[in-house]
């Protein structure tokens, strides 16, 4: 029986190792090779829009990838327009998804069809807490008188929101669930930015909707916040009490994440999971979270997948 040269096992192992990695090597000296198409669901100015222009932003200033993102609304639907847009581009590396909990909705929805198993899930980068905010002027001072007058007058306030699948509608189903006798209408807009500046100018009673999409208006003193649907108070506003603390056991926020669609190619996966990775450790990410006053959480596609 002739023997095995150890120095021939490593330098076959070594040559197999090579070998796995030249259509690695190949595609990333290819890709990107012309810009991304960043997909968002709502209009400009809104939470989602927001986070995808930032994140376009990012990779551009820290030279992140060799090609920009290129940020398309495609609004309609309450979200339809652009998932189903979404659904069609499969396989496809240069089509990315702004991901909002309306990709839950629509997983959920037999008249869509755009379950989980349309998507690649790359990274979520953070969780946008809802608020209540109402107009500077308002008489309610407190959440507890808000839900008061919609308990005494069921279907008397309005409350602006972005879809009837959205988080903010989801916070307004929680408190109506907790408190017998309360009960809300409620109008849609094509984004959370439209909402706030809704009630803003008097034509809603108050939004539900994240508190990223109003700060302009707060700092404005348009808008005043009665409290946030998180699990703890921000560490910027201080003074707004959460509404677990008001008695209310509502807790929402809106993801914020990115996808690609089902089928795209492992090492485009790899490539755009890195630097998704690299984007949310930056100092610009980081200033920009800290302004509109994120909750700070960090998923790799693999966990973010699990947790979808």
């Amino acid at each position: 029986m002739r023997a095995v040269n150890p120095c021939s096992r490593t330098v076959a192992g070594i040559a197999g190792m090579f070998a796995a990695l030249v259509p690695f090597l190949t595609f990333a000296q290819a890709y990107p090779a012309r810009p991304i198409e960043l997909v968002v669901h709502t209009s400009a100015g809104s939470g989602t829009d927001v986070v995808a222009r930032a994140l376009a932003d990012v990779v551009r200033r820290e030279n992140l990838l060799p090609q920009p993102f290129v940020v398309a609304n495609r609004v309609g639907g309450a979200g339809i327009l652009a998932y189903t847009y979404f659904k069609s581009k499969r396989g496809d590396p240069y089509v990315m998804l702004t991901i909002s909990p309306t990709l839950l909705a629509m997983a959920h929805r037999p008249d869509v069809n755009i379950g989980l198993d349309n998507y690649t899930p790359l990274a979520l980068f953070a969780i946008d807490p809802q608020t209540i905010m109402v107009p500077a002027d308002s008489p309610f001072a407190t959440v507890k008188d808000l839900v008061e007058a919609a308990r005494r007058q069921p279907e008397s306030l309005v409350a602006a929101t972005t879809s009837i699948q959205g988080t903010g509608r989801l916070v307004l189903y929680l408190i109506e669930k907790a408190v017998p006798g309360v009960k809300f209408k409620f109008v849609t807009f094509k984004g959370g930015g439209e909402a706030a500046t809704s009630v803003a100018g008097g034509h809603t009673h108050f939004t539900t909707e994240n508190l990223s999409e109003g700060l302009g208006l707060i700092e404005a003193k348009k808008l005043r916040v009665l409290g946030i649907a998180a699990d703890r108070r921000l560490p910027n506003i201080p003074d707004v009490p959460t509404l677990q603390e008001l008695g209310f056991p509502v807790q929402a926020g809106t993801i914020r994440g990115f996808a690609f669609t089902a089928g795209v190619p492992k090492e485009a996966v790899t490539i755009m999971e890195a630097a998704l990775e690299r984007a949310h450790k930056s100092p610009v990410w980081k200033e920009h979270a800290t302004r509109n006053m994120y909750l700070d959480v960090y998923m790799g596609s693999a966990e973010f997948s699990q947790f979808l």
